[in-house]
């Protein structure tokens, strides 16, 4: 029978309907945010207390007229809160933690940077869809890459030297002795410097084959202090000059990768003969059931517009694709040579994968 002639359930279609017009909601304000963020009006809004309309477009030398609806529809999202007597927005601690304060672990501002991204490149993936999936990184929106360094960092900097490195078996030890370290598509350079402004004694190679990117996190690691210890080159996961390192590690990028397999040879050719790979990649379920959530939501949506088609743009086009799972990651790594493949640590966002000879 044609669905759309079998008899409705009403119930299910306001819900449904009330469903839609949430995320339609949540589509509209992504730009506002991105004018928040980009215009500086979060950080005076945390910094200032209630305000008024006409307040905060002077501290931020913005139009009051705009400013007011842009207040106006963040207190109809939830985002901000308005006290009807006093005429005033605010910031209440959870939606400061969220938007005005970087250091957060619950930082939410990249996210809607990458947001940005996947829109604008949303037509490039659209002609992926018919001539063979490839939309590889090199086309993409600029602000792909600046999104995701800081949507990324959020949990780089929550967990990274705190939880998963001491994780990993013996590996902080041989850190805080020096060791040396190499990042596979590094990006801009955040979880290279938060282990170079950790570990003193080490050194660090960050590699990615984004020459921008590359460009940033030089640039990061002169401001940050650590340029003396860490060096970053254009270079893929299978081309990147070096052996015998102690550590390699690759934050949420192998799975973005066309030969994943070639990649952790190569990898596991650079390690030194006790050196561990470290793979954090998005956390999964082997199984589509296992994902239907929200962060699974968020995840294959990602995957679709970033992680699929860049994969099928490179030599291979494995395309493990953002919920690849862990055992499939474990495959990978196994089909490499790995014969020791553990999780060592999850967060509600990722898994880290412990993977040695």
């Amino acid at each position: 029978m044609n669905i759309l002639v079998r008899e409705l359930n009403e119930q299910k279609l306001e819900v449904f309907v009330t469903r839609i017009l949430d995320d339609l909601g949540a589509a509209m304000i992504a730009p506002l945010v991105r004018i928040g963020d980009e215009l500086g009006l979060y950080s005076a809004l945390a910094a200032s207390g209630p305000v008024t309309p006409e307040e905060l477009a002077r501290r931020t030398a913005t139009v009051e007229r705009l400013v007011r609806e842009w207040l106006s529809a963040h207190a109809a999202a939830g985002y901000l809160d308005y006290d009807a007597t006093t005429k005033r927005f605010s910031m209440n601690p959870e939606q400061a933690m969220v938007f005005g304060n970087p250091d957060s672990p619950v930082y939410m501002l990249g996210s809607f940077e990458v947001c940005q991204a996947v829109m604008v490149d949303q037509p490039k993936v659209s002609r992926a869809f018919r001539n063979g999936g490839a939309a590889g990184y090199h086309g993409r929106c600029n602000c792909l890459f600046s999104g995701m360094a800081r949507f990324f960092g959020v949990s780089y900097k929550a967990h990274l030297v705190q939880e998963w490195l001491p994780a990993l078996d013996g590996v902080v030890e041989k850190l805080e002795r020096g060791a040396r370290v190499a990042d596979i598509g590094c990006g801009h350079g955040i979880s290279t410097i938060l282990m170079a402004k950790a570990f003193e004694q080490s050194r660090f190679l960050g590699v990615d084959n984004h020459e921008d990117s590359i460009a940033c996190a030089r640039d990061a690691a002169k401001r940050d202090g650590v340029a003396a210890r860490t060096e970053f080159d254009v270079a893929t996961a299978k081309n990147f000059v070096g052996g015998n390192f102690d550590l390699i590690c690759c934050f949420d990028a192998l799975h973005d990768l066309g030969d994943p397999v070639g990649a952790a040879s190569r990898i596991l050719q650079a390690l030194a003969p006790d050196g561990t790979f470290m793979a954090v990649e998005p956390l999964a379920g082997d199984r589509l059931e296992d994902n239907i959530n929200p962060v699974g939501r968020l995840y294959y949506a990602g995957s679709t517009m970033i992680c699929t088609p860049v994969s099928l743009a490179q030599e291979v086009g494995l395309a493990l694709g953002g919920q690849a799972g862990p055992a499939r990651l474990e495959a990978v790594l196994r089909e490499a040579g790995f014969s020791r493949v553990r999780i060592a640590a999850e967060t509600p966002f990722n898994i880290v994968l412990e993977a040695r000879r």
